[in-house]
């Protein structure tokens, strides 16, 4: 083996470590602490109640932030203004439809939009009791997205819908809530729900990533009408949301496109809303959201946040936390 080259003494001198003795010190009780004692958690007691576990909550980051999301709410119910769910397909199909129909019943939650795909598995839910198919195995074969009654029967409200001069999400919102002996499950319908409240429920379609436009029925121009007049119409809702909460629920690209258009267009209109809370819950951070719901419509002015984690589990715990917050 080669023997290693014996180092040269380097001809700078060594730079020497610094002299600490002179450290400027003060005491601990004289310096601001993010986390005390009194934040802590508490255990579990068997038996409890929801009100327990959220008190005893620790008072530190994430639950601070749900906490101020739920009084946010909470306040604007008690001032009579505008709390806007906008909710992903995703946010549906895991379940949750009845939380968000129950803060719709409660008159918390006052305007709903969703996506294209919020309304396939809305309307399957309340048809057949069952929704979302495994596209894995589907798609090789070319059977992904063709269920018969998905595709005609959504084209067909939608289609009236727009011959009736109504909006994407009341035309099948109609469709569910009057064909009583067909959707057995239309209790589950946020759309149906919507009808039967006056809660403005919009669907805000991008062409082509939904599987009914695969459908031989899908019109363009009804699909497009109908969606255009729902934009105006949550546009005119987020223009009287001076005071009130949107939440963006689990939509990464489309919802936090349409929010913040509506957002211009309604202070181009002479609304100012410079006094808005916006909230975004996914259990990934994305740009959009972060950016088009919780940073760019608060510069002027409000409060954006931030929720992140499984809608599973953070829905109904913040759904919970509003009830208890009103008391």
């Amino acid at each position: 083996m080669a023997k290693r080259p014996k180092r040269t003494p380097s001809a700078r001198p060594l730079i020497p470590p610094i002299d600490v003795s002179a450290l400027k010190t003060y005491p601990l009780n004289k310096r601001h602490s993010k986390v005390r004692v009194s934040d802590f958690a508490r255990p579990w007691p068997r038996g409890g109640s929801f009100a327990q576990f959220y008190k005893h909550l620790p008072d530190i980051l994430a639950v601070k932030t749900l906490r101020a999301v739920a009084q946010a709410i909470a306040a604007a119910h008690r001032r009579g203004k505008p709390v806007i769910v906008g909710l992903g397909a995703h946010v549906i199909k895991v379940g949750l439809a009845p939380i968000v129909t129950d803060l719709m019943e409660r008159g918390i939650v006052t305007a709903v939009a969703m996506n294209g795909a919020g309304i396939i598995h809305d309307f399957e839910l309340a048809l057949m009791g069952h929704t979302s198919e495994e596209v894995d195995a589907e798609i090789d074969d070319g059977r992904f997205g063709m269920a018969e009654e998905t595709g005609r029967m959504l084209n067909d409200a939608i289609v009236r819908g727009a011959k009736d001069g109504h909006g994407l999400g009341e035309a099948v919102g109609y469709f569910i809530h009057e064909s009583t002996n067909r959707f057995p499950h239309r209790a589950t319908s946020l759309l149906a729900t919507g009808v039967r409240l006056g809660v403005p429920v919009t669907v805000h379609v991008a062409l082509g990533t939904d599987i009914i436009h695969m459908h031989p029925s899908a019109d363009g121009a009804a699909i497009g009408a109908t969606s255009l007049l729902d934009f105006r119409r949550l546009a005119a809702v987020v223009a009287g949301m001076e005071g009130g909460v949107y939440v963006n629920l689990g939509s990464a690209v489309i919802l936090p496109e349409v929010f913040l258009k509506t957002v211009s267009l309604g202070r181009n209109l002479g609304h100012p809303l410079s006094k808005i809370t916006t909230v975004n819950m996914d259990f990934l951070s994305h740009y959009r959201p972060s950016t088009n719901v919780v940073r760019r419509p608060t510069q002027k002015g409000g409060k954006g946040y931030s929720l992140t984690g499984h809608h599973e589990i953070m829905l109904p715990l913040l759904a919970a936390a509003i009830v208890e917050e009103l008391g």
